[in-house]
């Protein structure tokens, strides 16, 4: 009894044994044969705050992305780009010193209307020209000027800044400074005139010079015939423009006037005075003629040249921009200035 019992316990050890170790093998083979499947735990959820600082990396990394680091610069005012110095002669009359003016207020300079400031010392010349730009007499002064590698003050009426824009930039090209002599060259003393319609004379007139140029015009402003209306010379110290009288006349606008005369009237007036400023018209054929001559003299003299520039540029009035467009029908696109599409970059 005892020996069967004992064979029936071996027995039902060695199965368990047998059935343990195919279990074991097979296992094993499974292990090898295929890599184990682990489900995916899910993510622990972030914290509310490190939501936050997720949120604000991505919107910050996003921002940075779509804009520049740096805010781009406001475009430059378009100016026309200003021509090397290609003066070449060696005893050239020059410039002797610029003056900068501040015209806040409306300053006026040239004692034969006005007394207040006095920048010109002995034998100090400013050389001024009304009524520019004109074809074939505008060309030839700027000619003078270079060869003697001098500076002017040019006063341009509206008109003839439309009729040749070119022209005027080609004289604020070459350095010179560029003011204006209202729109038509009308008399703003006359009682013809009501006040607003001298306003108008001189607000269309800086409006036009600038559409010219492409750029905003000096804050300087000669009267025609200068004749300096009280009310508006008030008027002009509201928009800071400075007013340019003389010290001198040239004639050269009078019938009979020569290059001969011309350059006499000039240099007679300035010996007795010693200095000051000088009316010329660069819109008189004469003009161009005589300052050859004229620049010569001054230098033979001792006279010396101050170029005269503004502090600040006048700005126009929006209402004046747009209805000198409309009056000329001008198109929208058109209305750039040159130096905001085409510009050297190499010369």
């Amino acid at each position: 009894m005892r020996n069967a019992l004992g064979l029936m316990l071996a027995s039902v050890v060695a199965a368990v044994v047998i059935a343990a170790g195919g279990w074991f093998y097979y296992s094993t083979r499974a292990d090898q044969g295929a890599p184990k499947t682990i489900a995916a735990r899910a993510a622990d959820p972030l914290p509310a705050q490190a939501k936050r600082a997720a949120k604000d990396d991505v919107e910050t990394t996003a921002t940075i992305a779509a804009k520049p680091a740096t805010p781009a610069p406001a475009p430059a005012p378009a100016i026309p780009v200003q021509q090397k110095s290609t003066c070449t002669n060696p005893n050239a009359l020059g410039v002797s010193r610029v003056v900068e003016i501040d015209t806040t207020g409306g300053p006026g300079f040239g004692f034969e209307t006005f007394k207040q400031f006095d920048f010109l010392g002995d034998k100090e010349v400013v050389l001024t020209f009304d009524d520019s730009p004109w074809p074939v007499n505008t060309p030839a002064v700027l000619k003078a000027l270079a060869d003697e590698c001098t500076k002017g003050l040019f006063f341009s009426v509206g008109k003839h800044a439309t009729w040749h824009p070119e022209i005027l930039r080609q004289v604020l090209a070459q350095g010179h400074t560029v003011g204006t002599h209202t729109w038509s060259h009308l008399n703003l003393n006359s009682k013809k005139l009501t006040e607003q319609q001298a306003k108008d004379e001189i607000e269309k007139g800086f409006s036009a010079v600038k559409l010219a140029l492409g750029t905003n015009p000096a804050p300087f402003f000669r009267f025609p015939q200068l004749q300096h209306n009280p009310a508006m010379v008030s008027y002009l110290g509201t928009r800071n423009v400075a007013m340019w009288s003389t010290d001198l006349d040239s004639f050269d606008f009078r019938k009979g006037a020569t290059p001969e005369k011309i350059v006499e009237t000039v240099m007679t007036k300035l010996d007795k005075l010693g200095k000051g400023i000088i009316l010329m018209h660069d819109f008189q054929k004469h003009t161009g003629e005589a300052l050859p001559t004229l620049l010569a003299r001054l230098k033979a003299g001792g006279y010396k040249v101050v170029q005269v520039k503004a502090k600040t540029t006048f700005q126009s009035l929006p209402e004046y921009d747009d209805a000198l467009l409309k009056e000329m029908k001008v198109p929208t696109t058109s209305a750039r200035p040159i130096g905001s599409v085409v510009q050297t970059v190499s010369q």
